[in-house]
């Protein structure tokens, strides 16, 4: 592989891994209606 190549995989990944939520993880649905409301592991 050239360097040219390497940079440019490297650039794609780094620009892939800003993708994603942004906020902490949480239970689905309204907050309301959550019977048991607990934190989430973030990994």
């Amino acid at each position: 592989m050239t360097a040219r190549t390497v940079l440019l995989a490297l650039a794609l990944a780094l620009g892939l891994a800003g993708c994603g939520k942004k906020n902490a993880p949480g239970p689905p649905g309204p907050p309301d209606q959550v019977t048991y409301p607990r934190s989430y592991p973030a990994y």
